[in-house]
């Protein structure tokens, strides 16, 4: 039953992303069993002074009442990473073989993350780029930061080729702290390329994860007759058989998610395939996974 709240097309017809991303996490944690390895634990560990900044729900009000000083509850597990969600808004991404585009999917997976993540007092940002920086929000925890997040996916729309240079060199001048780099593409460019274009924000002490997405029909297409293919960003077009799609098709496209992985890996990059008719469960395990290694 919980699965179900987890996939792409049951979350296609819920309204509004700030619902989707509260049906995904509820859904989720209510599946973990309940235990610090997943940094959900909610047992006390100590205060600490309030901060400007700091969200006042935190704030212990009896303690203030006692001592006329604001001081934030702190609980075992709290990690202060700071998480930044870079995602990729390029044509390639409006495709889709079952009602839930990339872009959706995307779209699901981020804004689920971003509010996963400031549920675990994180500060998370966001880059929507195409061949340009299209939004950008600062990693924050104050308040109203998770509408501004949601706000940005929500508008993030498919609609130019990809230059994967632009918003790596956006994040290397605005965001100084070392943190996580979730990016979220179909990576359709050569593997060598993309890594080596991102792997500059490696040498600052950033942990980078490549969430490669992809519709099933990229995968494994399934073509009964002779075809003719679109490329979303270039226009350029492929007659494509049946035979061309299980056979040679097969094997590029298993060579350069091989490929990715690999060049990912060389570089000190994790590196996690994700298919969009597939529940998202996987998803936010892998990134909770790499959150507790950072501790």
């Amino acid at each position: 039953m919980l699965q179900r709240f987890l996939n792409p097309s049951v979350l296609a017809g819920i309204s509004g992303l700030e619902l989707v991303a509260k049906t995904v996490v509820k859904g989720f944690v209510a599946g973990l069993h309940r235990s610090p390895d997943f940094g959900f634990s909610q047992e006390f560990a100590e205060y600490r002074m309030y901060s400007p900044g700091d969200d006042l729900r935190h704030v212990d009000w009896n303690v203030f009442a006692r001592t006329e000083r604001a001081y934030l509850k702190r609980y075992r597990g709290e990690t202060n990473t700071q998480l930044t969600l870079l995602i990729d808004a390029s044509a390639s991404m409006g495709y889709t073989s079952h009602g839930v585009t990339k872009m959706d999917y995307t779209r699901f997976l981020t804004a689920s993350l971003a509010y996963l993540s400031m549920g675990q007092r994180d500060a998370v940002g966001l880059i929507v780029f195409d061949d340009e920086v299209r939004h950008f929000v600062p990693p924050s925890t104050r308040q109203g930061q998770l509408m501004r997040l949601l706000h940005g996916i929500d508008k993030a729309e498919p609609r130019q080729r990809t230059d994967y240079g632009k918003p790596f060199d956006h994040f290397q001048e605005f965001i100084k702290r070392r943190g996580m780099a979730i990016v979220v593409s179909d990576f359709y460019a050569p593997p060598a390329e993309v890594v080596k274009t991102i792997a500059p924000l490696t040498f600052r002490g950033n942990e980078v994860v490549l969430f490669h997405v992809l519709d099933p029909q990229e995968i494994e297409p399934r073509i009964k007759d002779p075809a003719l293919l679109i490329d979303l960003e270039t226009d350029d077009a492929l007659e494509v058989t049946p035979e061309y799609a299980r056979h040679e098709y097969r094997a590029k496209i298993d060579a350069h998610i091989e490929n990715l992985k690999e060049e990912a890996r060389k570089a000190g990059m994790d590196y996690h395939l994700h298919v969009t008719d597939r529940p998202l469960d996987e998803a936010l395990r892998e990134y909770l996974f790499l959150r507790q290694r950072r501790r």
